[in-house]
C-alpha cells in the first residue's frame, strides 16, 4: 500500500550504519519525507501514526544497480511501474534501468521517455544508457548528451562489447565525465549456442558448453584497457573462481576496477539445471561448487563490491519451451534481499552491515550517486525489514509481470516491512 509520508513514529527498530558498521535501537519519526527526530521517543509526545518496528532493521534505502525493466518496448515482460512495485516489494528504493530496451536506450530521448515515467514511483529509476549505438558494438554512442539526459554508466546489457578498440575508445570518453563502463563478459566465440557450465554435467545432459575462459578472457581484456585508459570498468555478475582472482589483482595494483555478484550465483550449481528446468537457465551459467566458494570469499575479501540482481523478466511463452531455445535469465528484485539474509549473513559470510552496504552504499558510490543517510533533517530514503521472518517465495504472488523465478516453494529470512523515499511510504499488507 502507497501512502504519502506526513508524520509517522517508527517505534523500536534498530538503526544501521553500513559505513560505521554498526548498529543501535532507536526510535525515528519522518515528517513530510524528513527525518526529523532519532532517538528514544515516547509514544504519547507524538502526534501522528505509531509503526511497531520491534525486531526490524532501518537500513539506508537498498539499491540494485542491474535491472532489466524492458520499457520501452516490451512492456509483455515488464513495465517501469510493475518493476517498481517488484523493487519495494524486495526492499529497494533505488535501481538502475539496464538499456536493453525497443528501441535500445542510446539516444536522449529513451533515457527521458525512462525517467518521465518514472517519476511518480516511490523508487528511484536511474537510466544505464548504451556503450554503442543500437548495442551493436561498433559505434559509440553520444555519451555527454546521454549523461545531461540522465543517464548514470553506459552498459551494452547482455552484449558484450566484442571489439577491443571500441571498448577503448569508449573508456576514453567516460572517463572525461568520471562514468563507469558495466561490460558483460563473454567471448561469444567460446560459447556459441552453449547452454549451461561447461562440465561433466553439461556432457551428461547433453547440453552445448559454456566455459569459464569465456568470462575470464573480457575480464583480463577490460582490466587491461582500464589500465591504458584510466578507465572505470565494472564487472556485472561475475562467477567464476578465476575472474575473482583477476580482479583481486587489479585492485591491488590500484586500477579502476569494481564488480557485482548476483544471489543466484552464490547458492545454486550447474547441477541445478538437471531437470531441464528453463528457470535455472541463466547468464553467466550456474557453476561448480569451487566457483561458489571463491565467490563467497570474494565478498568476505572486498573483492565483490556489489550484490545486484540482474532482474531478466521474460513472459511465461518464452520461457515455457525446450531448454536450448529459452532465453536466458530469472527475475531477482523480491528475493534478492531474502537469499543475502540467509545464505551469507546468516552463514556468517558477511556481517548484517556489511551486506547492507553492498546493497546499498557501494552501488551508490561506484555510480557517484548521493547516498542517503538516517540522522535528522535528511530526506527520508529507507528501508525497514525483519531479518529473522521467514518469507515463503509464490510465484503467483510476485509483483512482477514475468514469474520465471528458480525460487517458487523456497523460503528465505528477511520480510520487508516498508521503503520510504519521495515522500512516499509502501507498506506489506499484512
Amino acid at each position: 500500500m502507497l501512502k504519502k509520508l506526513d508524520k509517522y513514529l517508527f517505534k523500536g527498530g534498530k538503526i544501521i550504519d553500513p559505513l560505521g558498521g554498526s548498529m543501535k535501537q532507536l526510535d525515528l519519526v519522518v515528517v513530510n519525507g524528513i527525518i526529523d527526530k532519532t532517538g528514544q521517543i515516547e509514544q504519547t509526545q507524538f502526534a501522528g501514526q505509531i509503526i511497531d518496528i520491534t525486531d526490524h532493521i532501518v537500513a539506508p534505502g537498498l539499491f540494485d544497480m542491474h535491472v532489466h525493466l524492458r520499457e520501452p518496448g516490451r512492456e509483455d515482460q515488464e513495465t517501469i511501474k510493475s518493476g517498481c512495485a517488484a523493487a519495494m516489494a524486495g526492499g529497494f528504493t533505488e535501481i538502475c534501468s539496464m538499456p536493453d530496451t525497443e528501441p535500445a536506450c542510446d539516444k536522449q530521448e529513451v533515457v527521458r521517455f525512462i525517467k518521465k515515467h518514472s517519476e511518480s514511483e516511490l523508487v528511484n529509476v536511474n537510466p544505464i544508457a548504451a556503450i554503442t549505438k543500437k548495442r551493436a558494438g561498433s559505434e559509440i554512442t553520444e555519451m555527454a548528451e546521454l549523461r545531461k539526459a540522465g543517464a548514470v554508466a553506459f552498459s551494452d546489457a547482455e552484449n558484450p562489447v566484442v571489439n577491443s578498440a571500441v571498448m577503448r575508445r569508449a573508456l576514453e570518453y567516460s572517463s572525461m565525465y568520471d562514468m563507469t563502463i558495466i561490460d558483460h563478459c563473454e567471448e561469444l566465440k567460446l560459447t556459441a549456442n552453449g547452454q549451461m557450465n561447461e562440465s561433466m554435467i553439461s556432457t551428461r545432459l547433453g547440453l552445448l558448453p559454456m566455459p569459464n575462459a569465456a568470462e575470464e578472457i573480457i575480464i583480463a581484456r577490460d582490466i587491461f584497457l582500464a589500465e591504458l585508459t584510466g578507465g572505470k570498468v565494472h564487472i556485472p555478475h561475475i562467477s567464476t573462481r578465476r575472474g575473482v582472482d583477476l580482479v583481486r589483482r587489479a585492485k591491488n595494483e590500484g586500477l579502476k576496477i569494481t564488480c557485482e555478484v548476483a544471489p543466484h550465483q552464490l547458492i545454486l550449481s550447474d547441477e541445478s539445471v538437471v531437470g531441464y528446468d528453463t528457470n535455472f537457465k541463466v547468464n553467466p551459467p550456474f557453476r561448480r561448487p569451487e566457483d561458489i566458494d571463491a565467490l563467497k570469499e570474494g565478498l568476505k575479501d572486498g573483492t565483490i563490491d556489489v550484490i545486484a540482481s540482474d532482474h531478466s523478466p521474460y513472459s511465461i511463452e518464452e520461457k515455457d519451451v525446450e531448454f536450448n531455445v529459452a532465453p536466458f535469465g530469472i527475475i531477482g528484485l523480491e528475493t534478492m534481499l531474502g537469499i543475502i539474509n540467509t545464505h551469507i549473513v546468516r552463514e556468517g559470510i558477511l556481517s548484517l552491515e556489511k551486506a547492507v552496504s553492498l546493497m546499498s552504499i557501494q552501488p551508490r558510490n561506484i555510480l557517484n550517486l548521493p547516498v542517503p543517510e538516517i540522522r535528522e533533517g535528511e530526506t527520508a530514503n529507507i528501508t525497514i525489514f525483519n531479518p529473522d521472518k521467514k518469507v515463503k517465495i509464490e510465484r503467483a504472488k510476485l509483483h512482477s509481470l514475468s514469474k520465471n523465478t528458480p525460487f517458487d516453494g523456497r523460503t528465505f529470512y528477511g520480510s520487508v516491512k516498508c521503503v520510504m523515499n519521495k515522500g512516499l511510504l509502501w507498506m506489506l499488507e499484512e
